[in-house]
């Protein structure tokens, strides 16, 4: 079905909010289920060994993703991400980055990926509109590095950061899930790497995201002993938040070094501010990360549905969302029967 606009669909629509108050603001968009990488607390190598990908037919494609990505925008999202498995390995991409960021009102493209395959992209990404890059970068170890992403190379995601800095993807950030007796040793390396260098580090406890990670609470680094660490090396001043719902508690180097920020999901939950949605690239709507089950759009956009009830259906789902995993863990994982979550894989970070 040729695109349509949006707009029509939801002309002089009322703000879009779940049951808790909460707006739909930012859509985050899996363009694959593949990664290259297999890292422990997400793709464990023994857990995915033979596994079945999505095939290119059950995918979204551009023309889909950018029709959806409207109606999103119509009922409110400002703000795309891109995001996998590893979203460079989908062919093409800046043809979608391009159709995305000429969608209007959207207010910012951006894209979250490993690195590994950054730096022979981030050129053809800022020329097609895309604006930010976040890098998933666990240590600046090498061993620790290949040990933690299943094999891949330092220098590779280095060489990846160094292209978006050059290519004025802005502001670069850089993401380290924490383990404890894992990387928890190099946090202070990783924030000398690139103290002054203009990009933003950020730590990220260890989250019990999908089923086959092995999370273990005992694992978990809290955001308040990595900032105390940190401190103590090079003090930090707190910094207010750049817009609502922002997930990282924000701080700067006293010494005028840069930014840092942590994420945590697991000691101090930001459920209540979340306006974040999840489209999978089989074209399944999830309204959290920790989801158990998820409505399919792209059936109904096949089955030539137009945009008014693909919207109507967009906004039913999130008018009766009531996510909350983050705030609840505590109970929920020590239930006799835990329930069954969709892999960070399907739906990104």
């Amino acid at each position: 079905m040729p695109e349509t606009p949006a707009t029509e669909a939801t002309a002089g629509a009322v703000p879009l909010r779940d049951t808790r108050g909460r707006p739909l603001h930012d859509l985050r968009i899996s363009v694959t289920d593949k990664c290259n990488f297999r890292c422990r607390f997400c793709m464990p190598r023994d857990r995915f060994e033979g596994h079945q990908f999505l095939a290119p037919a059950h995918q979204l494609d551009f023309v889909e993703i950018a029709r959806l990505a409207r109606l999103f925008v119509s009922l409110g999202v400002r703000k795309l991400r891109l995001t996998g498995g590893e979203p460079l390995l989908r062919p093409q991409l800046p043809e979608l980055v391009a159709r995305l960021a000429a969608i209007p009102g959207v207010e910012d493209v951006a894209l979250t990926t490993n690195g590994a395959l950054l730096a022979r992209h981030a050129a053809a990404l800022r020329a097609a509109g895309l604006g930010r890059v976040t890098v998933s970068l666990n240590s600046v170890e090498p061993e620790i590095f290949a040990r933690m992403s299943g094999g891949g190379k330092l220098a590779d995601v280095l060489e990846g950061i160094a292209a978006a800095h050059a290519a004025g993807l802005a502001p670069l950030k850089v993401n380290a899930v924490v383990q404890r007796g894992v990387n928890d040793q190099d946090v202070t390396d990783l924030c000398a790497h690139f103290r002054g260098s203009g990009i933003v580090l950020r730590f990220i406890e260890y989250m019990d995201v999908g089923n086959c990670n092995g999370w273990d609470p005992a694992l978990v680094v809290p955001s308040a002993e990595l900032q105390a660490r940190i401190g103590a090396r090079w003090p930090l001043e707190p910094r207010a938040p750049t817009a609502p719902g922002e997930v990282a508690s924000r701080y700067a180097y006293a010494d005028g070094a840069g930014e840092i920020g942590f994420i945590s999901s697991v000691t101090r939950p930001f459920c209540g501010d979340c306006g974040r949605a999840r489209l999978s690239s089989d074209g399944t709507l999830y309204t959290c990360l920790f989801a158990t089950r998820g409505t399919s759009l792209r059936d109904p956009l096949r089955a030539g549905a137009g945009d008014a009830p693909l919207a109507e259906l967009i906004r039913g789902v999130w008018a009766v969302r009531g996510d909350r995993y983050s705030e609840e863990r505590a109970t929920l994982v020590r239930a006799p029967t835990r329930r069954p979550k969709v892999e960070m894989h399907v739906v990104g970070g």
